[in-house]
């Protein structure tokens, strides 16, 4: 009986969370669709959220693409099969690594720093003042924040598919002695801009779902100090599971069984 009643409150949870955090977001698309917006806070969250973002960005997507380069750069210069490195990196790169790592290496950083801010303006009873004040929190707080994110996480991720495959040519360059020109003729090859622009579709929703877990945790901050800490890192490992299982979603519609 114990183990039904746990079974039973887990799934009830569950349902609970996943009904608070779809409320959150048909508030926060309302306001948005309705063209409620405040443009000075969605520029300055755009800056704090993504441009800040881009240093630890563009260092992962450059590992990233020398690593994917290194592992069969020498293989394939070994086996005949040196023109295809750049199709192997490019495509790696441009239809999953880049906006996938990406939308990771956000959520932990810009996702962690939501649900820290509006955590401690939760224990620190702001939210509270703010509500008495009338003012409505899902507009004040995480309409800025979904749409920094919508616009700054797809040009992270350019960022981050261009550094990869500077990354890859220079390590299959150095190691296996591939030519500049012929990694870039054999990147333009493996991808084409339609994979680009999915790609780029996937960060958008990767966007939302980082600034709607990270806000709708700081929302639910309970306990002070400690209870912001664990908000904050429920907040990092549930962006993530939603993230790699959007991205198979994703990736199964965009391209399908063919792609």
């Amino acid at each position: 009986m114990n183990v039904l009643e746990r079974i039973g409150e887990r799934t009830q949870a569950f349902f609970e969370y996943a009904g608070g955090l779809a409320q959150l977001g048909g508030s926060t698309a309302t306001f948005i669709g309705k063209l409620r917006i405040r443009v000075g806070d969605t520029i300055s969250q755009a800056y704090l959220l993504g441009y800040q973002s881009l240093a630890i960005v563009l260092l992962t997507s450059f590992c990233t693409g020398a690593v994917i380069s290194l592992e069969s750069a020498m293989q394939a210069v070994q086996y005949g099969f040196a023109s295809y490195v750049g199709t192997a990196v490019a495509y790696a790169s441009g239809r999953e690594l880049g906006p996938l790592l990406t939308g990771i290496v956000v959520a932990g950083r810009a996702g962690s720093a939501i649900t820290a801010e509006i955590g401690s303006m939760v224990v620190t009873e702001q939210i509270e003042a703010l509500r008495s004040m009338g003012i409505e929190v899902a507009r004040y707080l995480v309409v800025p924040r979904v749409l920094a994110l919508m616009v700054m996480l797809p040009m992270l991720t350019i960022f981050a598919d261009v550094i990869s495959i500077v990354g890859g040519m220079w390590f299959a360059h150095m190691y296996a002695h591939i030519g500049f020109a012929d990694f870039i003729n054999s990147a333009r090859i493996g991808i084409t801009m339609d994979d680009l622009l999915k790609g780029l579709l996937k960060t958008v929703v990767f966007a939302v779902i980082i600034a709607l877990v990270g806000a709708f945790q700081g929302l639910r901050t309970r306990g002070g100090a400690a209870g912001v800490g664990k908000a904050t890192t429920g907040a990092v490992v549930i962006s993530m599971i939603l993230i790699f299982v959007a991205n198979f979603v994703l990736s199964f519609l965009l391209y399908g069984a063919n792609g």
